[in-house]
């Protein structure tokens, strides 16, 4: 690989391109720092199936087992994980370093079975905080009702949180307070906000595979016209709230004037799932200022191949409010299709969260048998 004009275009154009994939193979055969150099990658997400993916491989992580003994499977998977994100972290020091921290960061979240438990949630965000020891780390806390107290005592305890699994506007919104609330909280206690990171993970391309099944059942033209623009139609008014948060909340104004740094929308979920679609759709579609998005493998490749990279949210806001109008006016009602997409999202991270237990045990007795 050589440097990449679309990346790099991208990147210009003031998108932040993480990975969203880890794995210790990744790490060491030093593919990681390749799309550093080369794919304009500047950050990584992890997630419990991502986790799956990499710990259910036999042999990078048998040394490391072996050391740990026959320790309980739950204490395992933490040393694993946190090591490949500690380890993930310091390749991204220099990145974090030239962007004072705003870039270079590399998220593992709570257990998934915490999502409604605001307690043990905040509880675990501050162990997972002091076990990967790293000012470039963030904690992935997800944006479920029992989250968002967490989302706010985790950041005032000047934490770096990514807020994962959000699906709707009002969700959004909700979660853009709990940061500024978390933020002015972490100011009262002392914190230097200048490091104290954020972004609010927005899930994209599941909405179009959710909706576009209510528009094929539908059959209509009308229908059939608003097939694959729900989901960017919904992002690009994410980005309205953002700005509207962000340069006009007085709140706001006043913690960025001691240092504070916004929180950026991500969007998440950006591999596209219909083949009928462009594979880096949700990629050029949603380029704006001051975003990140994180993205499979296949897709940076796809973008690298023939993304176009230009903005491409700015003056779209009122083609997207008269989308899900029209949608609102099929009987779609978008609520009931994010509040299901988080349902689900939390369910198929606590699948993959059993199935990383599992796998870890069969390692534990394969090394120590």
């Amino acid at each position: 690989m050589a440097e990449n004009a679309n990346t790099q275009r991208t990147s210009d154009s003031g998108v932040s391109i993480w990975l969203d994939d880890l794995s210790r193979t990744r790490i060491e055969s030093g593919n990681l720092q390749q799309l550093i150099a080369e794919r304009n990658v500047v950050g990584v997400t992890t997630n419990p199936s991502i986790f799956q993916k990499a710990l259910s491989q036999v042999g990078p992580y048998d040394e490391q087992l072996k050391q740990l003994g026959r320790i309980p499977v739950e204490e395992a998977v933490r040393e694993l994980t946190t090591t490949d994100v500690r380890n993930a972290t310091d390749i991204f020091r220099e990145v974090a370093e030239k962007t004072d921290y705003v870039d270079g960061r590399v998220s593992i979240e709570v257990d998934p079975r915490l999502a409604h438990n605001t307690e043990e949630t905040e509880k675990q965000a501050e162990e997972l905080w002091n076990k990967v020891d790293r000012p470039n780390a963030f904690i992935k806390i997800p944006a479920t009702l029992e989250g968002l107290p967490a989302i706010t005592a985790t950041l005032a305890k000047g934490i770096s949180v990514n807020v994962t699994l959000i699906f709707s506007l009002e969700r959004y919104q909700q979660v853009i307070d709990a940061f500024i609330e978390g933020i002015a909280q972490a100011d009262k206690n002392g914190k230097d906000l200048k490091h104290i990171g954020s972004v609010a993970s927005f899930f994209v391309s599941r909405v179009d595979t959710a909706v576009d099944k209510l528009l094929e059942a539908n059959g209509s033209d009308e229908a059939k016209s608003l097939e694959g623009k729900a989901a960017v139609a919904n992002a690009r008014l994410a980005y309205e709230l953002f700005e509207k948060a962000f340069d006009k909340d007085p709140r706001w104004a006043d913690l960025e004037a001691k240092g504070a740094k916004r929180q950026r929308p991500l969007w998440a979920s950006t591999g596209t799932k219909n083949a009928a679609y462009s594979d880096c759709k949700y990629v050029d579609e949603l380029v704006a200022p001051d975003v990140v998005n994180t993205m499979p493998e296949k897709t940076l490749e796809a973008l690298a191949a023939h993304g176009n990279g230009a903005p491409s949210i700015e003056g779209t806001y009122e083609e997207s409010h008269q989308i899900m109008q029209k949608l609102a006016d099929l009987g779609i009602n978008i609520k009931d299709v994010t509040d299901k997409l988080e349902a689900d999202g939390v369910a198929a991270f606590i699948n993959s969260w059993d199935s990383v237990l599992s796998d870890v045990q069969k390692g534990i007795d394969r090394v120590n048998s």
